[in-house]
């Protein structure tokens, strides 16, 4: 096919979009993905949560679920509650990765609200190991 594009590389980039919002409350919670060249690392914004109250899976080689789930049972001791907003905060995204990664070569950190998830890449099957020519 030449001069044209893979019509399955437009379905992968249009599932893509497509799932960059995500679920319910997917569109606020916003994921930067970098390509390292040897990991891709993904940023997600979650302010207002601690490490206990998030979750981070993958569902397979190149789905990156992260769900965060969190009650607010603050009592006042001084008055009562005109407008309760807070209770109940759940976040959650699926990105899905340019590429496979290897589950045991993924690392999560989380630091001042922000989510740091380092995928390191799988090797490609048949890529071959290169030879030094003196």
């Amino acid at each position: 096919m030449s001069g044209r594009d893979d019509p399955f590389q437009d379905i992968e980039r249009l599932f893509d979009q497509f799932t960059q919002f995500g679920a319910a409350g997917g569109s606020d919670t916003p994921v930067d993905v970098v390509d390292e060249g040897d990991a891709f690392v993904a940023v997600v914004d979650l302010p207002g949560f601690s490490a206990d109250d998030i979750e981070v899976t993958l569902d397979d080689e190149r789905t990156l679920v992260v769900g965060a789930e969190r009650d607010t049972d603050e009592e006042f001791a001084d008055g009562t509650y005109v407008r309760r907003e807070r209770s109940h905060e759940h976040r959650s995204r699926t990105v899905t990765l340019p590429g496979p990664v290897d589950p045991e070569a993924t690392t999560a950190s989380y630091e001042d609200g922000v989510l740091t998830v380092r995928l390191g890449k799988e090797a490609a099957e048949g890529e071959g190991t290169d030879i030094p020519v003196n």
